[in-house]
């Protein structure tokens, strides 16, 4: 059964871009809608003006997963600092950062190491389908993301099967200590932005692109600015035109979240989506 929420006019949103942007790995479009697997539920959502017709989950579920109660003018208007930035706006005006599963997402950018977004959702999908549970009633074959209980028990040929290459070793450890941590989502989300970050560094394989990317997906740390190949070569070319054809070493990388920490403010996160959104390369949003 489907249901309908009308959002706001004064709040904008633009499914496809949140959907098409590379934030998330578990959404595919057919037919007109998306579909995808959020915390165990199998949802399908398109939009239609100002209205999202949706089944597989309720309004809250949906409202807090895309963050339909941002404030999103607010923070547009909190970045909007330059031309760079006021064009990636106007492309991809109505993107929301949406709120991810904090151990789906951390597996996730683990796995987007040195890669590309298709070869990501593949390797999620593999892990699902093979380890996860098939949602009943799922218009299509939908799986839950595997708990880290299962993953910590395969074997590494087992995961290595899924596609994960020198990720398997990472991915393995993760699932161990988040099996034997239980709690250690909240006690991430109860840190500063700072000390998070080096928590979640201290997990193997999380370097410091896959830390920012959980914080802010999954976590809502909206001052995280993960850095990747076309994050840097914009604020080279529009910020900081010093670092053109240097290779990102972790100073660099530095030196990069933190100049937009400063430049953007507290939603920096959001320049970058927007500014990754725009960039000239696949999967575009405008």
């Amino acid at each position: 059964m489907t249901a309908i929420l009308t959002h706001r006019p004064d709040q904008p949103f633009d499914l496809d871009r949140t959907l098409d942007c590379g934030q998330a790995f578990r959404w595919v479009k057919a037919d007109g809608w998306w579909q995808g697997v959020v915390g165990g539920r199998a949802i399908r959502i398109r939009q239609e003006g100002d209205r999202l017709i949706y089944s597989g989950a309720d309004e809250a579920f949906i409202r807090d997963y895309f963050r339909l109660d941002q404030d999103l003018p607010a923070i547009l208007a909190s970045i909007d600092r330059d031309p760079t930035i006021a064009d990636a706006i106007r492309r991809c005006y109505g993107l929301r950062v949406v709120r991810q599963p904090p151990w789906e997402c951390l597996v996730s950018y683990i796995c987007a190491t040195n890669t590309n977004i298709p070869a990501v959702k593949r390797r999620i999908s593999l892990l699902s389908e093979r380890y996860g549970s098939a949602i009943g009633g799922a218009s299509w074959a939908a799986h839950t993301f595997p708990e880290p209980e299962r993953l910590a028990a395969l074997c590494h040929a087992d995961l290595r099967d899924c596609r994960l290459g020198y990720r398997t070793d990472y991915v393995s450890s993760a699932a161990v200590f988040a099996a034997e941590h239980p709690g250690w989502a909240e006690q991430i989300a109860a840190l500063p932005y700072e000390d998070a970050r080096r928590e979640m560094m201290r997990l193997r394989g999380v370097g410091p692109k896959a830390a920012d990317c959980t914080l802010l997906f999954a976590f809502g740390f909206f001052e995280a600015f993960p850095v990747d190949v076309w994050i840097r070569r914009i604020v080279a070319e529009a910020y900081m035109p010093e670092l053109r054809g240097r290779t990102c070493t972790p100073a660099e990388y530095d030196r990069i979240r933190l100049f937009a920490r400063d430049y953007f403010g507290e939603y920096a996160g959001y320049a970058q989506e927007y500014l990754y959104c725009a960039r000239p390369g696949p999967f575009p949003c405008g």
